[in-house]
């Protein structure tokens, strides 16, 4: 994910509104209906409605009506919840997507925020919100317009159920894989819930990272963009490889990820530069037209793109650099090529680059990382190793959302690590909702030096806290 002023914000961004300045409507009760032990359903339009209003039109709703409306940014419904502890619960949200697919954010006690995001569906379905740790006495869950453009009937909170323990598979996919990437996967297997590996996205990042806590992040994170053959054709020279060899000399750990600059068809206006040439919207290459058949000229353009990358990641190999290896992240978003003719194409092409790197360069230094939530998207077991989200909402909160996502995702077989990040996770929080993240990785400029996704007092406690793993601390791991 690019984020400059160059290009677009091209993640699942979350729109947490703080309020608005038009006094909310508010029903005289909040209406609870118990219909299952533990736990309880609380009907929207008994909430407080900010730019939203209650409607019976949509046949199957329960109580008295539902809550439309969520058309401007900052529209919302404001549930406030009692609870007799603190304690964690699932949440689940009764809504009709009958607009299309679409995403809401859900604020706990105006902090931490979550996206989550509902299929268009012509009638009410229950959508796991993922888990809100309650304080003890009144809470406020809010459901924040985002996408908007839905109806929401009711929520309904369980108690959760403790986390069982995990089951990761024990070896790496690729039988060849080299002694280094196999001491890596060790090692995060060693750590994984008990630890989180601290990350940042680009070593000028990481440094300034260093200087504002003092600490060094302990995962780097490069983009091989700039290796792209279609940007390299206009003169760009990449850095990453050195800057991920000088951070792995440090007895730190390697994610790369790639920009993949389309092999050919790059509009180059003045809406779209040449260097955009990764978003859907500023190419007109047709990844499933490439696809096709293996004798098309832009088939042989995607191949060349491919074997360019294995140069560089050949190079990490050659200097003894597991990586963990995160390509055509964010496919089912559609904002990138890969993934703009949906699920099929994105993992056809996803086959071939594994088939390319793996067995026909015969590069054995890659842990292979995935980067969507939707079981339709999904490649299969036998050629992903770790799952991963990058989730972009403020609040430095769990990300239980995604997480729990990925869990079912994978069966709990696989590591979940937070690739991107808006917002550096608060540990108290991943440990509070047992969001056993591997890693995460803070996105660059705009983010990381922005306090209102990473202040300088939640950076300090991030890095200090003996859940978060920094550099000094994990040396020695390709040992242990």
């Amino acid at each position: 994910m690019v984020r400059t002023l160059q290009y677009l914000l091209c993640g699942i961004v979350a729109l947490a509104a703080a309020g608005t300045n038009a006094a909310p409507a508010r029903a005289p009760f909040a209406r609870r209906n118990t219909t299952e032990p533990g736990a309880t359903t609380y009907e929207a339009e008994d909430a407080i409605l900010s730019g939203t209003q209650v409607d019976t039109a949509q046949e199957g709703f329960t109580g008295s009506g539902y809550v439309t409306g969520f058309d401007e940014a900052t529209d919302k419904i404001t549930f406030e919840v009692e609870s007799a502890t603190s304690q964690l619960y699932d949440l689940s949200i009764r809504i009709a997507a009958i607009y299309g697919d679409k995403h809401t954010t859900v604020v706990l006690n105006g902090g931490a925020s979550s996206d989550v995001a509902f299929t268009e569906s012509d009638t009410w379905a229950d959508i796991s919100g993922g888990q809100l740790l309650l304080n003890e006495g009144t809470n406020t869950i809010e459901l924040v317009s985002n996408w908007g453009w839905y109806l929401v009937d009711s929520i309904k909170l369980t108690p959760s159920a403790p986390r069982p323990e995990h089951q990761i598979n024990p070896s790496l996919n690729n039988p060849s894989a080299d002694a280094n990437a196999k001491a890596l996967y060790d090692y995060l297997r060693s750590i994984y819930g008990k630890k989180i590996l601290s990350g940042q996205q680009d070593l000028v990042w990481a440094d300034y990272v260093a200087e504002q806590t003092g600490k060094t992040p302990a995962l780097l994170s490069v983009d091989l963009m700039d290796y792209s053959p279609s940007r390299v054709e206009h003169g760009t020279k990449g850095t990453s490889v050195e800057e991920a060899i000088e951070h792995a000399e440090r007895g730190g750990i390697i994610s790369v990820l790639w920009h993949w600059n389309a092999p050919v068809g790059l509009y180059d206006t003045e809406e779209q530069r040449w260097w955009s040439g990764f978003y859907t919207e500023a190419t007109d290459f047709d990844v499933e037209a490439a696809l096709s058949s293996t004798d098309n000229a832009n088939y042989t353009l995607l191949v060349r793109d491919i074997d360019a990358i294995a140069e560089q990641l050949k190079r990490l190999e050659d200097a003894g650099v597991p990586v963990l290896w995160r390509p055509l992240h964010e496919a089912e978003g559609g904002w990138f090529w890969w993934g703009a003719k949906g699920a099929e194409p994105a993992k056809k092409l996803y086959a071939l680059l594994y088939d390319r790197l793996v067995n026909h360069h015969g590069i054995n230094n890659l842990i292979w990382v995935w980067n969507s939530l939707s079981a339709d998207w999904y490649p299969g077991d036998e050629t992903v190793d770790i799952l991963s989200a990058d989730v972009y909402a403020q609040g430095n909160g769990p990300m239980s959302t995604q997480y729990n996502q990925l869990i079912e995702l994978g069966g709990d077989k696989k590591m979940i690590a937070a690739s991107e990040v808006g917002a550096a996770p608060l540990p108290d929080q991943l440990q509070a909702y047992e969001a056993h993240w591997l890693w995460f990785a803070v996105w660059g400029d705009t983010f990381i030096n922005n306090a209102e996704w990473n202040s300088p007092e939640n950076l300090k406690t991030i890095y200090e806290s003996d859940y978060v793993l920094t550099l000094d601390e994990i040396q020695g791991w390709q040992e242990s």
